[in-house]
């Protein structure tokens, strides 16, 4: 005797691959998420120390990176892909690092988780400052 399989069966492995093909991978840091960018270099300059606002930050979608200056003179970078589901954050205010997925906000100050869903940081980067300049490192 043969099973075919149950319509509840069919539906819920349809809705698994729907789910998977859904954000991108669950904390992938390296997912492509669909752009044709390739991540900067080390050395690349991201911008000019005036361009960071105080208590708050620049994202560079095609180098998938964000900078932030929570305190004059002191500049911090993390990986802008959301630990949650993998979306690409989009703003920074209010000293977080917001994704518009499902509202994770990460804070400026270390990448630390300040609103889930998400529930580990955003993946620090190295830079270097020289002068006015910020580069990757």
């Amino acid at each position: 005797m043969t099973h075919s399989p149950t319509r509840r069966t069919v539906l819920l492995a349809t809705g698994a691959v729907s789910l998977t093909a859904g954000c991108g991978e669950y904390g992938n840091e390296n997912s492509d998420s669909g752009s044709s960018s390739v991540q900067a270099s080390a050395g690349t300059e991201l911008a000019k120390t005036s361009e960071i606002p105080v208590g708050g930050g620049k994202i560079f979608k095609d180098e998938k990176v964000v900078v932030t200056q929570p305190k004059k003179g002191e500049f911090k970078a993390f990986s802008d892909i959301c630990t949650h589901q993998g979306c690409q954050v989009t703003s920074v205010s209010d000293g977080t690092i917001n994704c518009p997925c499902h509202g994770s906000k990460f804070n400026i100050t270390d990448g630390s988780v300040a609103n889930p869903p998400a529930n580990r940081p955003l993946a620090e980067k190295q830079i270097k400052v020289s002068g006015d300049s910020i580069e990757l490192a």
